[in-house]
């Protein structure tokens, strides 16, 4: 993550500190301001806790039933589409993320102190930003994986593409990595300027501190939305646009047209919860960004308004590990089926409901995006 709950307490607690002109030679004079806090700070830190642990024991709760239900699927040799490789690896980074919620609520709840130590500090965050990165990565993965599944022959090349799935998988896990490593080699667990609290906060090289703060901003605005956000909007639009042509160009049934429109919303609500949940975030990060390189003015106002903004719409962004579970699995049809089986299957053995829902489960090459919409 490009900046911490410790980030920002420190970030606010220094403001005053910071002097740009020896950084940049177009800037002549510094105003050091005193700025009045305009908000409760105690009040929001600690309603960003209890946001934190709703979003721990959803999360948790709702993405480890989605990895434990493929996994008992996969078990059962269940026939499976594909993109569900996507969606357990989506499944397990959104995991890992809610897992480390708890330290940055006890990091929130001491005003960002941070008692764990270095080696600790550096864990967590590689743990918490690897998995934000690998998560965001999958969700692009799988609208493109989506659009050419519909768009290409399914019954050719089988093999070839369980193994590009891999790849792609292998590739997403090794850019997460490699996104999160600049910040998390520079993080210390250093004493703050202000008393005795410990922070867990990257230290770059003093002679350039500024450039590396906003080059690893901007490198996650990059990363995190610019790139991904464009790749999922387009390719989830072109599958639309390919349900709407088959539709017009097909004598289809009242009940696959209806399925079909059910299709385009869900197609619809991939687009517009990623916007919601991770555009705001960024926003507030590219502001911050412009004002550390003096391109906005950075006044009282603009200090409190980024401190709120900064916290609301991170937590605000994490509430994608709630909802991708929804989404991508929960109003599945199949991963209802599957769900089904694994809580009422053993008991329902001497009942019809158990080959039931066995008759209903579609194999894969019926479960198309066209097919079986709700999947999408």
């Amino acid at each position: 993550m490009s900046l911490s709950a410790t980030e920002l307490e420190e970030l606010w607690e220094s403001f005053g500190e910071l002097n740009v002109s020896d950084s940049f030679s177009n800037i002549s004079r510094v105003d050091v301001m005193v700025c009045t806090t305009a908000f409760n700070r105690t009040a929001l830190l600690y309603s960003m806790c209890v946001l934190y642990s709703f979003i721990f024991i959803i999360g948790l709760a709702a993405n480890g039933l989605v990895l434990w239900v493929n996994i008992r699927a996969q078990r059962d040799s269940t026939p499976r589409h594909e993109t569900h490789m996507y969606i357990a690896h989506l499944a397990v980074a959104d995991l890992c993320v809610c897992i480390t919620l708890p330290v940055w609520v006890s990091s929130l709840a001491q005003h960002g102190h941070w008692p764990f130590g270095e080696v600790a500090c550096k864990l967590t965050h590689l743990l918490f930003s690897v998995n934000l990165f690998g998560s965001i990565f999958f969700l692009a993965c799988m609208s493109v994986d989506r659009y050419l599944s519909v768009t290409q022959h399914r019954e050719e090349g089988g093999a070839r593409r369980k193994l590009i799935r891999r790849a792609a998988c292998f590739g997403v896990w090794l850019l997460a990595l490699v996104a999160s490593s600049p910040e998390t080699y520079f993080l210390r667990a250093v004493k703050s300027v202000h008393g005795d609290t410990m922070m867990c906060r990257p230290e770059y090289p003093e002679e350039n501190h500024r450039e590396w703060m906003v080059g690893v901003q901007l490198s996650f605005i990059l990363l995190g939305f610019v790139l991904p956000f464009p790749v999922i909007a387009v390719f989830y639009a072109l599958l639309a646009r390919a349900f709407s042509r088959s539709s017009s160009s097909s004598s289809s049934s009242s009940h696959l047209e209806q399925e079909r429109r059910v299709s385009r919303r869900v197609i619809l609500a991939y687009i517009v919860i990623f916007l919601a949940c991770w555009g705001p975030y960024h926003a507030a990060l590219l502001v911050d960004a412009l004002s550390q390189l003096g391109l906005v003015p950075l006044t009282c106002g603009l200090e409190n308004m980024l401190y709120v903004a900064l916290h609301l719409t991170q937590c605000l962004s994490l509430l994608h590990c709630c909802f991708n579970p929804i989404l991508y699995n929960f109003i599945n049809r199949n991963y209802r089926y599957d769900l089904m089986k694994a809580f009422i299957f053993k008991y329902s053995t001497r009942t019809g409901l158990a080959r039931l829902i066995e008759t209903n489960n579609m194999s894969e090459t019926e479960y198309s995006a066209v097919e079986n919409p709700p999947l999408i």
